[in-house]
C-alpha cells in the first residue's frame, strides 16, 4: 500500500499498544456476533459452562473461542492437546489478528466430551456451546466488527473530532480502497507474498529457506541469530539446536531437512495445509494492491470502466490464477500485463506441480469497500503517554477485509 484513498487528514497515533485495543468479533452467516466478555474483565470469574445434549445425533459441537495474543494456529494445537484429538478435527471460519483480543466460532467434530470438563485455558476460553451437523471452514462466516484504540496523538481533542468526523463521512460517500491488509504479507517480516512467488516458480527450496531465514531487527534476537546461522551455513542439524521450541513451523520444517536434506516440499508440507495456500493468495494480494496503486497513480479511480467486470459500478480488481485473462479495458490490461511482466510470472504458473495444493485458478475482488457502522466512541487523554490523546472506534467489515486498511486512511502517516 503506497496511496490513500481518501483526503481527509489523518489524525496520527498508533495501533495496539494493548491487547484490549484491538478488539474482533466474528459476525456468523446468521448475522450474530461472536462477543468477547472474559477477556477485557479484569479477575473475570472462571465459570465451567454446561454442555447441551446431542439430542438428534450431530457430529459437531460448536463454541465461542474466545481468545487474547495468541495465533489461531496455536490455539486450535491447544484445544486439540486437550481433547487428544488431531488439529484437522477442529475447523473455524477464519483467521484473526493475533495481537489483540479475538472471538470466533470453531467447530469440533466428535469430541470426547469427558475431556471438556474445563473449557479455559491460559489466554483461552470456549462458551456458548451447541451441536450442528456441519463444519465450520474457511470463509464461513459473514464479517467481523472492529473495537479499536488509537492511541499517542499529538493532537488537540477537537481537532481530533473535526478529523475524525470529516474522515467517517468521506468513508461513508466513497468507501476505501480495498487493500489488503498487512497481514496478509506476514507481519513483521513481511514476506508471505515473497515465499508465494517462490512457490508459483516452482523453486520450493528458495521458497522454504526464505521463510526459514529472512529475519527483521523487530523479531526476537535468539530467532534471529538462528535465522541468520542458517542463512550462512545451511546446517539443519545446527538449526534444530538453535530454533527456539516455540517455532513449531520452522522447527517441524528443520526436523524434516535433518532426515531428509533435500526434500524442501516434504519440509514446507509439515506446515498446515490451511496455511500452506495463503502464501499464494498473499502473492495474489500483492499483485491486487499493486494494480490498486497503479490505478490511482494514473488517475482512472477504482469505478469501473468501460469493459471491467463490476458491482454496483466498483471495479472488481483481478487476483491473478491460471485461469484469468486480461481485461478487456486496454488501460487495465496495460497495467495488469506490465506487473506480471514485472515479476517474471505468467497466468499459468499459478497452476503448481511440485505443491498442486498450492495452485489457484484466480478469482476477483471488489477495489472498494464500504464500512459499516463506523462511529466514533470517545477520546480521552492517554494513559500511557502523557500530554497525548487517544480515541476508541468501532466498524463492521466484511470478510477478508482489514481493519488497519481502513485505521490507516483515518491516521495517516502525517498530521
Amino acid at each position: 500500500m503506497t496511496k490513500y484513498f481518501t483526503k481527509c487528514k489523518g489524525i496520527g497515533g498508533e495501533i495496539k499498544r494493548r491487547y484490549s485495543d484491538f478488539i474482533v468479533e466474528e459476525i456468523q452467516e446468521n448475522g450474530r456476533i461472536c462477543e468477547v466478555k472474559y477477556f477485557t474483565q479484569e479477575n473475570a470469574p472462571h465459570e465451567k459452562i454446561l454442555l447441551p445434549e446431542n439430542m438428534d445425533n450431530k457430529e459437531y459441537l460448536q463454541f465461542d473461542l474466545e481468545k487474547i495474543n495468541q495465533d489461531m494456529n496455536f490455539a486450535i494445537r491447544i484445544i486439540a492437546r486437550k481433547l487428544q484429538i488431531s488439529p484437522k478435527r477442529i475447523g473455524y471460519g477464519g483467521l484473526k489478528d493475533k495481537r489483540g483480543i479475538t472471538c470466533q466460532r470453531i467447530s469440533i467434530w466428535n469430541p470426547n466430551i469427558k475431556l471438556l470438563e474445563d473449557t479455559h485455558w491460559k489466554g483461552l476460553r470456549l462458551s456458548n456451546p451447541d451441536w450442528e451437523d456441519w463444519k465450520l471452514d474457511l470463509g464461513k462466516l459473514k464479517g467481523n466488527r472492529f473495537t479499536v484504540v488509537i492511541r499517542n496523538i499529538n493532537l488537540p481533542k477537537e481537532e481530533i473530532e473535526k478529523r475524525l468526523t470529516e474522515g467517517i463521512k468521506e468513508i461513508n460517500e466513497n468507501g476505501i480502497a480495498n487493500y489488503y491488509g498487512e497481514q496478509r504479507f506476514g507481519g513483521i517480516r513481511n514476506i508471505s507474498h515473497l515465499v508465494g512467488k517462490e512457490l508459483i516458480k516452482e523453486d520450493v527450496k528458495n521458497a522454504v529457506m526464505l521463510y526459514l531465514t529472512a529475519t527483521d531487527i523487530k523479531e526476537d534476537e535468539e530467532l534471529r541469530k538462528a535465522r541468520l546461522k542458517l542463512a550462512e551455513t545451511e546446517d539443519f542439524s545446527l538449526a534444530i539446536k538453535m530454533f527456539p521450541i516455540k517455532n513449531r513451523f520452522e522447527r517441524s520444517m528443520i526436523h524434516h531437512l535433518c532426515k531428509y536434506p533435500n526434500d524442501f516440499a516434504g519440509a514446507f508440507s509439515k506446515m498446515p495445509k490451511k496455511f500452506r495456500f495463503l502464501f499464494t493468495h498473499a502473492f495474489q494480494g500483492y499483485l491486487f494492491n499493486k494494480i490498486i496503486d497503479k490505478r490511482l497513480e494514473l488517475g482512472l479511480g477504482l469505478l469501473a470502466l468501460e469493459g471491467e467486470k463490476s458491482e454496483d459500478r466498483i471495479a472488481m480488481g483481478l487476483l491473478a490464477g491460471y485461469e484469468s485473462k486480461f481485461s478487456d479495458n486496454e488501460k487495465i490490461a496495460d497495467i495488469e500485463k506490465n506487473l506480471l511482466e514485472e515479476e517474471n510470472i505468467k497466468f499459468e504458473d499459478f497452476k503448481l506441480k511440485v505443491m498442486a495444493e498450492c495452485s489457484s485458478k484466480g478469482a476477483y475482488r471488489k477495489l472498494v469497500i464500504f464500512p459499516k457502522d463506523i462511529k466514533l466512541i470517545e477520546i480521552r487523554a492517554d494513559e500511557f503517554y502523557e500530554g497525548k490523546q487517544c480515541c476508541s472506534l468501532s466498524f463492521d467489515l466484511e470478510k477478508s477485509c482489514y481493519a488497519t486498511v481502513v485505521l490507516r486512511e483515518l491516521m495517516k502517516d502525517e498530521q
